[in-house]
Order: structure tokens, then C-alpha cells, then sequence
């Protein structure tokens, strides 16, 4: 099929060179689909589905598909609303009453297009309560009733958040009087053939023909991972290869959900300012190598997964791993670059040299860290570690795939070390300042004993043997990490045992309290109190 001057041709045997290195008999892998106009033509699996056991991954073996589930999630409350049970733009109060005033007026499309601007009750628990344990849908959404920051208003902004879809999953349980299971499973799965599909909230059950998933050591070696505590609608759901694949054919000829809540799906939604976000309702849309893709991926402790779809072309591809050292995203890209012909060159970098500093915004607050990891380009900022690319002799890009433009910084007055940045986040701009580093910083001037309220989080920090620490006790347990000064009153929070993808930033202000800040906390204030 050629549309646009890009032809779609399928090589078995190319693609098998893609998986070659994950081709073992003794460790977990990746199972991957490709269908061209609907139909199959690719359906491999490489790997073990399980350490303990010599069973091999298949593509009818259910897997942790994680944030894909979200757009089932969306799908199922369209649903709702073609029967006339409720409207994309209801408010969340309408149906959770019990919640703080705070997010009454937020709306089911800004929860579900990530701009809503509500702190995310998952990354709350993750970061002052650790990953091990578990904890019920209902506790997680127990911080909805108490925590009264938000951060930003709605539309204002874009911030990827867990906790918009588990209140999308309440409202949608109270409006159908059942669990999301029997929703998804009576109204999506069974409707479209997927009857290997399901909501699986713990992986601590049996559910049968399921593959486990596996998380890298630090020691180098496999251990089996941590379920993060519960999943319902933002990511829950467990699928195999073939299931996806008949999602997948089934946008082009639906047989559920009318035209308005397909475009809805679909459309990205817009900011305040105007500016697309790439984001619809459980939905990507983007562009890789000048095509249009529609996608989602997924990721949690021991696995990862991404569905996408070039439209033009009729390409389906779902690639799922049962290991978090393999990244799904790479390898559909690698299938991308081999399936399609007549694509725009791959971006390259523009020379110049790896920019260095801590910065601050004297507006918002925000705080970001550049610095080289080998001869990448890394920032930090919000607890989220990103590779970005040089662009120009003055801006740098976050690399991403799919998304062009998704977040870029302009150097300003010099390329390594500039004294000043500018952001630009999704049509918002913000200036940061270079913040001077201090020689010494003063280690016992912030050791004590802190409280946030809202959370009911407290926060110990203390010299461990010349160790700066951090110890939570949130709600529903601990968490611990090193802390690493940066500059100033700024310091970095790292977790010394598994997701070390989990943390954020301290800045102290002068009388001694500080603000916590990541990815979807913008900024949560702790009060000092001894």
C-alpha cells in the first residue's frame, strides 16, 4: 500500500533481525505483532514468560500492557455518554462528591486528555509511601479528599497523570453501579473479540496463561517485580499480541462507539494558549519521520508496551516486553524504519557541546538540572530524568519518536554554561536563572523533622555517616532516599533500591521549610517542625 509517497512492504525476515539479540532461551523477552490493512502478517514472541518455569512467551499469553489501558478506560465512559448516562464535559464532582472542593469543577475530558491540573494521588503514594506496598484503588483515592494544591488550572497546562484515570474509573463505576471490570470486559472486550482481555488490578493471583514480568538489578541479574500496589483504569489491563491486534483492526471498521466518540478518542486536545498537547482521550497522535501515527505506550515495574497505528498505510504494530532493561518504543520505531519506505530522514543532532547548570525560575518556581551522562544530553526536572538533542546552536529538544517539539530549552548568553534558560513546554514559556552552587553546603542546617498535612506525609532528614537522607512516612508506609546537593537551598532526591526512576527535588526556603517538587507534584509545601 502506498499513500503520499510512502509505501508499506512487510520482510519477515528483517524483522527477525530486529529481535535476534533478545532471541534466549533463558531470559524474558518481548512478543510483537504487525498487521497490514487489518490483517496479520507477523506474530512472534521471543523469550521466556517466566524465569522459574521453561515456558516460552506466545502471542496468545497475556501480558502488562500498563497505560494502554487508557484508552479502554475513555472508551468505556464514551460509551456511557452515547447512552446518555452522563457528558465529556460533566464535571468529577457530579459523580464523587466526597472529594475536595478543589477538584469538583474538573471536567471527564481534562481527566482524560491530562489537563486537569490535580496532583496525582499515584505519584503521592509512589514517592512518600514507596512502590511495595499494596494498597486498595479506594486508599489511593483517599488523597483526592484531603489534598487541597493543585498544579496549575485546568487547560493551562499538560501533566501525564495516573490518578485523573482512577477518578475516571470511579465515575465510571458509580454511574454503571459495577467494578470496571464487568464495564471493560460486557461493554470493549467482549464486543470486540478480545476475550483474552482483562482488568487485572494485583498480580499477587493466579490468572491463568500469564506472563510474569521482570525487573534489572542493580546486580545485573532478573528478580521478579513489584506490582506498584492497585491498577484499575489508568493501567491495569493485561492483553496478549493477538487481542491487540484486533483492537487495533478495529478502528477501522468499529463496531462499537458512534463517529463523535471516535474523533474524540482520537483529537488532541488544546491548551489555553492554544497549542495542541498530542494528547486525545486515552490517545496519541503524533509524527515519526513525517507520517501520522496514532499510539499509547505503557510501562511499570518489570515491563513495558507500545501499540501504535500509521493510518495512511494501514501499519498495526504491537511490541510488549516482560523486562523493564528493553525498551518498547526503540524497537517499534526500528520496525517503523523497516516496514516503511519513503519516510523524511531521521533528525540529526546539530553540534555543540553538553550544556551544564542548575537553574530556577524566579516566577514559577520550577527548577532544572543539565549535565552530560557520556556524551549524552541530560536534564532533570520535576524527579524525570530526559535525554535531549541539539537543535540549533541555541535550543535543545527532549528525543522523543512521536513527538516533535515536546519540550525545548533555549540557551541563553552561552551553549555549555549558560547563565540563563528559557522553557518551552507546550506553548508555555518560563525563564530560569542560574543558581550559584555553594562550596560547602550546610548539611546540619537542614537536618529535622517535617510535615505536609494535606498528605500526611512527615519527612526526617539526617546525616547518615556523611550521607545526606531523606526518610518519608507517608500514609500507607515509608520510602527512603539519599538526597544529592545541587546548588543553594537545592537538593536531589535518589532512591537507593528499586524504581530508580522515582524522585524529585528539595528547594529550602529561608526559614527553613521546604517545597517538594516532580513530575506531577509541582509543588507540595513541608512545614518544619522540629
Amino acid at each position: 500500500m502506498t499513500r503520499n509517497g510512502i509505501a508499506v512492504a512487510f520482510d519477515d525476515e528483517k524483522i527477525d533481525a530486529i529481535f535476534k539479540g533478545l532471541d534466549h532461551c533463558d531470559m524474558p523477552g518481548v512478543a510483537v505483532g504487525i498487521a497490514i490493512g487489518g490483517a496479520p502478517v507477523y506474530r512472534k514472541c521471543y523469550g521466556l514468560a517466566n524465569l522459574e518455569l521453561p515456558t516460552v512467551l506466545s502471542p496468545s499469553m497475556r501480558m502488562r500492557i500498563y497505560s494502554i489501558t487508557k484508552q479502554f478506560t475513555s472508551f468505556a465512559y464514551m460509551l456511557l455518554c452515547e447512552e446518555g448516562r452522563a457528558t465529556v464535559d460533566d464535571p468529577i464532582g457530579k459523580y464523587l462528591s466526597q472529594l475536595h472542593p478543589t477538584s469538583h469543577s474538573v471536567t471527564m475530558r481534562q481527566l482524560m486528555g491530562h489537563v486537569g491540573g490535580l496532583c496525582d494521588a499515584h505519584m503521592i503514594k509512589w514517592q512518600f509511601s514507596g512502590i511495595e506496598q499494596k494498597v486498595t484503588s479506594a486508599q489511593i483515592l483517599s488523597f483526592y479528599h484531603d489534598v487541597d494544591e493543585v498544579q496549575f488550572p485546568p487547560t493551562t497546562a499538560y501533566s501525564y497523570s495516573n490518578g485523573g484515570y482512577l477518578l475516571l474509573t470511579s465515575a465510571i463505576e458509580e454511574i454503571a453501579g459495577c467494578g470496571l471490570e464487568d464495564v471493560l470486559r460486557k461493554r470493549v472486550f467482549e464486543p470486540v473479540g478480545m476475550h483474552d482481555t482483562l482488568l487485572r488490578r494485583y498480580d499477587d493471583g493466579f490468572v491463568a496463561n500469564s506472563a510474569t514480568t521482570h525487573r534489572m538489578t542493580a546486580a545485573g541479574c532478573f528478580a521478579r517485580s513489584n506490582d506498584m500496589g492497585a491498577w484499575a483504569g489508568e493501567g491495569g489491563a493485561v492483553s496478549t499480541i493477538d487481542d491487540m491486534l484486533r483492537w487495533l483492526a478495529h478502528f477501522d471498521r468499529p463496531a462499537i462507539g458512534n463517529a463523535e466518540t471516535w474523533s474524540l478518542i482520537k483529537s488532541q486536545q488544546r491548551l489555553a494558549n492554544g497549542t495542541l498537547t498530542g494528547y486525545g482521550c486515552g490517545l496519541q497522535q503524533g509524527r515519526y519521520r513525517g507520517i501520522e501515527v496514532l499510539y499509547h505506550g505503557g510501562g511499570g515495574q518489570g515491563a513495558n508496551a507500545l501499540m501504535l497505528k500509521v493510518p495512511s498505510v494501514g501499519l498495526d504494530v504491537i511490541v510488549i516486553t516482560n523486562r523493564d532493561d528493553v525498551s518498547s518504543t526503540s524497537l517499534t520505531a526500528e520496525i517503523l524504519d523497516t516496514c516503511l519506505s519513503g519516510l523524511e530522514p531521521p533528525v540529526t543532532a546539530f553540534p555543540g557541546p553538553i550544556a551544564n547548570g542548575v537553574f530556577r525560575s524566579p516566577t514559577t518556581g520550577r527548577i532544572l538540572q543539565l549535565y552530560a551522562e557520556g556524551e549524552k544530553q541530560i536534564a532533570f526536572s520535576g524527579g524525570v530524568v530526559s535525554q535531549f538533542q541539539r537543535a540549533s546552536d541555541r535550543w535543545i529538544w527532549q528525543t522523543d519518536p512521536f513527538q516533535k517539539n515536546k519540550l525545548g530549552i533555549m540557551l541563553l548568553n552561552d551553549q555549555e554554561n549558560p547563565s540563563k534558560i528559557r522553557i518551552e513546554d507546550y506553548g508555555n514559556t518560563d525563564e530560569l536563572i542560574r543558581v550559584a552552587p555553594e562550596q560547602q553546603p550546610c548539611r546540619w542546617e537542614i537536618a529535622g523533622v517535617y510535615r505536609s498535612l494535606t498528605t500526611g506525609t512527615d519527612a526526617l532528614i539526617i546525616d547518615d555517616a556523611g550521607i545526606m537522607r531523606l526518610k518519608f512516612t507517608g500514609r500507607f508506609g515509608p520510602n527512603d532516599y539519599a538526597l544529592e546537593h545541587l546548588a543553594g537551598g537545592i537538593w536531589r532526591t535518589k532512591l537507593h533500591r528499586t524504581a530508580s526512576w522515582l524522585g524529585g527535588i528539595l528547594s529550602f526556603d529561608s526559614v527553613g521549610d521546604f517545597e517538594y517538587m516532580n513530575q506531577s507534584i509541582r509543588s507540595l509545601k513541608f512545614r518544619r517542625v522540629s
